[in-house]
Order: structure tokens, then C-alpha cells, then sequence
């Protein structure tokens, strides 16, 4: 589809028919949206996807706005964002309206919002699916997820979990929040250190857990109770994160609220959630596109694909590179 016709399938949109994705070729030459369509176009469940040659900082802003992806016609990324559209429509036209209001939202209102479309998602089809074709192994360790430290001004947490990769399940999430909650009571410190023991800082959520309890609804509730992305946002002036190894999901959202993150050259960074048939859940519509913007926010997450350690630099993800 091209920039014209693209522009006239948005203004004639009616109904839940017309929903879905489209993909439109956006030329150097082409006339720029004007705003009264973006404003309609920003409020409708599909994904605008933009191929163009054109250099990400020379698209225009209204296309910028208008578009939920813009990405170049020989990424390989495009195959896998394709996919993705085709096999899970309604957690990427949910994770589309979650990006597109970041800007004009609060943080707390994104903590909500964004909990409240993971837990709908939780209750739908699509990650039905991808939990009856992905068998939940039972979860039986019960050693302490995380350990906590202090020297004088300075709170050393580091999560201990490295069999599994630091996956964060609820009781590693019950104990990291316990662990922050002092850092907040406490003003004497000053200086507050996250790590992860093992190959890696944090490979997301536990993915056996995922799907367990059987009301999404209590879920939300709790997962505002304790929203450990909340707390590393209040914390970030005084936060520190290094990250190392294969980080996904939850590793990447909540490290990324930290005034400085460094990060390990062996560091790759990644949101699979969408192929879960689920939108970040940590808060990472709101930590992320804060650092990266909106549309490398998107490239990231309809993709599902990683980027290493250099490039998670380069677009401000990580402050720094480490040994």
C-alpha cells in the first residue's frame, strides 16, 4: 500500500472491519499527514507499519506520529514483525494504543494502563495459545531469589536465582520489593546497586508461572501493590543497574527506569512478549520509550528481537559498556 492510499483507508475506517494492520511505502517526496487525520488515526485498534528508505531522524514528524513502526525495507526484522501481526493482531494493536499515549501520559497512569492490557491479554485468546503449546514445568526451588547488602551509604541487591537465568517469578518479586522498600524508608542511602548473580542480570519473567493464577483481575491489583517498575522509578535518581548476559522482558523494563545502567559487552537485550501474545508488563511502555523513543521502542517489541550490548548504547538503553 502506498502513502495515498494508506491515508484514505484511515480516513474511511468504520467499524471492527477495517481493523488490523497495514503497511504503507513511504517515499522521500510524500506529502506528510495532516494533523486532523493523526488524530484520528492515533484512536484506532491497527498497526501502521512504515517502510522507507528515508533515515529515521529525517521522517517527518507527522509521519512519525502516524506510524506505530517505521523501518527500513531490507531489515530482517520486517519478517519477524510480520509474522507477529499476522499470528497475534490483538496484542500488537494493544501494544500499538499503549505506545502512541506514552508521551501524553503520566507515569503512574502508564503503570495502570499498562498492567490493565496485560492482564486483558492474560484472559485472551492469543496467549492461550501460546500457553497450551508451551507446557508450565513446575516450579519447586525455594531457595532466597535475592540478597541484600549494606556498607554504609550503599545498598547492594543482587538477585540469586542464576539457574534459571534470574527469571523473576512472584516470589523474587516479593523479595526485590521488600529490598527497594528500605532503600525508600531510609534516606541515609544514598546509593542504591541492582545485579544479577550468574550468566545473566535477569532473563524476564519466569515463564512457568506465567498464566497460573486464574483471575487476571486480582492480578492487576496485585501487580500495582508491588510494581517494582514504580519503585525503581521513585529510586532512579539513586539507582545503578548492571546488566549482563541474555536480558529479556521484565530485565530489560525495570533496568531501564535506573539513572545509570551499565552493561556487560556480553549483554543482549530483547521484549519477546508480544510472541507470548502479551504486551511488556513491567512497565516498559514507560521506561522505555523514555530512553529510546517510541519508534525504537516498537522496532524492539513487534519484533521480538535482541540487540547487542553496542547498540543498546548507541540508542541509550544502557550509559555504559563494561568489560
Amino acid at each position: 500500500m502506498d502513502a495515498r492510499s494508506l491515508l484514505e483507508k484511515l480516513a474511511g475506517f468504520d467499524g471492527l472491519e477495517s481493523s488490523g494492520s497495514v503497511v504503507v511505502h513511504h517515499g522521500a517526496g510524500d506529502r506528510p499527514p495532516d494533523e486532523a487525520l493523526v488524530f484520528r488515526a492515533i484512536a484506532l485498534p491497527m498497526v501502521i507499519v512504515t517502510v522507507t528508505d528515508v533515515p529515521l531522524a529525517e521522517v517527518d514528524e507527522g509521519w512519525r506520529e502516524l506510524s506505530d513502526l517505521i523501518v527500513g525495507p531490507d531489515d530482517p526484522a520486517l519478517a519477524d514483525v510480520e509474522r507477529h501481526l499476522e499470528q497475534r493482531p490483538v496484542a500488537c494493536a494493544s501494544l500499538a494504543l499503549l505506545l502512541r499515549g506514552e508521551s501524553r501520559r503520566a507515569v503512574a497512569d502508564g503503570f495502570v494502563i499498562e498492567s490493565a492490557t496485560y492482564s486483558l491479554l492474560q484472559s485472551g485468546p492469543e496467549f492461550a495459545a501460546w500457553r497450551a503449546a508451551h507446557a508450565a514445568r513446575p516450579i519447586t526451588d525455594d531457595a532466597p531469589r535475592v540478597r541484600v547488602s549494606r556498607t554504609g551509604e550503599v545498598l547492594d541487591i543482587v538477585l540469586t536465582r542464576p539457574d534459571r537465568l534470574n527469571a523473576l517469578d512472584a516470589r523474587m518479586r516479593d523479595e526485590l520489593a521488600q529490598a527497594l522498600m528500605v532503600a525508600e524508608v531510609d534516606p541515609t542511602i544514598e546509593r542504591v546497586f541492582l545485579s544479577g548473580e550468574g550468566r545473566a542480570f535477569c532473563s524476564g519473567g519466569d515463564l512457568d508461572e506465567f498464566g497460573r493464577r486464574p483471575d487476571p483481575a486480582r492480578a492487576h491489583v496485585i501487580r500495582l501493590q508491588r510494581h517494582l517498575g514504580r519503585m525503581l522509578y521513585e529510586l532512579r535518581s539513586r539507582t545503578s543497574v548492571h546488566v549482563h548476559g541474555p536480558c529479556a522482558g521484565s530485565g530489560v523494563e525495570l533496568a531501564a527506569f535506573a539513572a545509570h545502567v551499565a552493561a556487560d559487552r556480553s549483554t543482549t537485550m530483547s521484549l519477546p512478549e508480544i510472541g507470548l501474545g502479551l504486551v511488556p508488563g513491567a512497565g516498559g511502555t514507560v521506561s522505555i520509550p523514555r530512553r529510546i523513543g517510541r519508534v525504537r521502542t516498537a522496532w524492539m517489541a513487534f519484533s521480538g528481537r535482541a540487540v547487542d550490548a553496542a547498540t543498546a548504547l548507541e540508542w541509550g538503553l544502557v550509559d555504559e559498556l563494561t568489560s
